[in-house]
């Protein structure tokens, strides 16, 4: 068993299993709903706790929404840091390939009404944790977690889903770079930027990474999608697993690879269970 801390965004997902996505003024009705937490930081550890390690959850969680995140989180070990948020998030997943779409306000409103977390973070978290997993969400809690790590010399992956202003302060204490196929910064300027690995995901297509000159590329296995809805947030909690477990870039890549196909053939309501199953069966 490893200990993965994971810091950011937890969110409370409202998902809406569609025939179609609707057209301005048209009313859809949906085939389902299903509320559970989520966001990067969230679904990563509950994906960690699934498959049997430790997971921390540093995130902030704040009033009724919180509360019923809170309740939903277990058997993750959640910390919560200042008393706003979780943002609500609608999210419409279409039935015949498990497309979605979602309308969030991420950490806007965290952001604007947190605490400065960067002298918050409480070390002791990061000291226990074999690998901290950041997504650059409330950004000076990020910041905090990964100089902790930094001088404890404890490995950190960055979920990299899109450019935001604290990753100038944050990437050069980055040891993995994990990087959606929308990331503005090229493998050359990650590194140049001073992180040695930089993995980039590619929706169906292979899995890329650059690390010391030397590239390769993983294949996704192919699966029929019900939900895509979080499979990259899945898919980085499986990754930070494998960092904390030391296994080379190209096995750490094709097991997350295979966790995320997981995520995908299952819907919001039972993802984390058939995960768990699917751990348990080797």
């Amino acid at each position: 068993m490893v200990s993965v801390l994971c810091v950011g965004l937890t969110t409370v997902d409202v998902s809406q299993r569609v025939a179609e996505f609707s057209v301005p003024g048209q009313k859809v009705q949906s085939l389902g709903v299903h509320l559970s937490p989520g966001g990067p930081a969230a679904n990563a550890a509950r994906a960690v706790a699934a498959l049997g390690h430790r997971a921390v959850l540093l995130t902030s969680l704040g009033g009724e929404l919180g509360d019923f995140a809170l309740a939903r989180l277990h058997p993750v070990r959640v910390r919560s840091v200042g008393a706003a948020g979780p943002a609500l998030s609608m999210v419409a997943v279409r039935e015949r390939d498990g497309e979605r779409t979602v309308i969030s306000r991420n950490a806007a409103a965290v952001d604007a009404a947190g605490p400065d977390a960067a002298v918050t973070v409480d070390p002791a978290l990061v000291e226990a944790a074999d690998v901290v997993l950041v997504d650059g969400h409330l950004g000076p809690l990020a910041v905090g977690a990964a100089r902790l790590a930094k001088r404890a010399g404890v490995p950190v992956v960055l979920d990299a889903g899109s450019w935001k202003p604290v990753l100038d302060d944050l990437l050069p204490l980055v040891d993995v770079a994990a990087c959606s196929a929308a990331f503005e910064l090229s493998e050359a300027e990650l590194h140049a930027r001073g992180v040695p690995l930089v993995i980039r995901t590619h929706g169906p297509r292979p899995v890329t990474w650059s690390r010391g000159g030397v590239t390769g590329s993983q294949p996704v296995p192919v699966v029929e999608a019900r939900d895509t809805n979080g499979a990259g947030d899945v898919w980085h909690g499986a990754l930070a697993v494998a960092v904390a477990e030391g296994l080379a870039v190209h096995d750490a890549v094709r097991w997350a690879n295979e966790v995320a196909a997981v995520r995908v053939r299952h819907t919001a309501r039972d993802w984390v269970e058939e995960l768990g199953r699917w751990r348990d069966s080797g």
